[in-house]
């Protein structure tokens, strides 16, 4: 397993910006998927962004945050996740929580929570 710790939540105007990002210790190459979720006040845990670690590229989103987020991996920082978020709403408050999967098959679903194996603690955001 892999310890991952999110960090640059905070509380932010509608229509501002937040970079989170998500260190990943120790770093592994046995990760393949990484991804994004929140839970809103109230609500269940839900599907933020995923991408395929293994080439950068492969990336997927919820239809709420599609061209207002972008995720990204870098391999040279230790494997650590961002997520870039613009126009924020009240809609995005939420906790956000790093996921990554180092497990192998199963019924592809980057952004289904039992696609993945570590999770972080969270960070809050705020948008009012």
């Amino acid at each position: 397993h892999v310890q991952l710790v999110e960090s640059g939540g905070g509380s932010v105007q509608p229509g501002g910006s937040l970079r989170l990002s998500c260190a990943v210790s120790p770093s592994s190459n046995s990760i393949n998927y990484m991804g994004w979720f929140r839970q809103p006040p109230g609500k269940e845990r839900e599907a933020v962004a995923a991408i395929y670690t293994i080439n950068g590229r492969d990336t997927y989103y919820a239809d709420s945050v599609k061209g207002r987020f972008t995720i990204s991996h870098d391999r040279s920082n230790g494997g650590a996740l961002a997520l870039k978020m613009n126009n924020l709403q009240p809609d995005d408050t939420a906790t956000y929580h790093c996921a990554a999967r180092t497990q192998r098959g199963g019924n592809w679903a980057p952004l289904r929570e039992t696609w993945y194996n570590n999770w972080g603690e969270g960070t809050q955001v705020t948008v009012s």
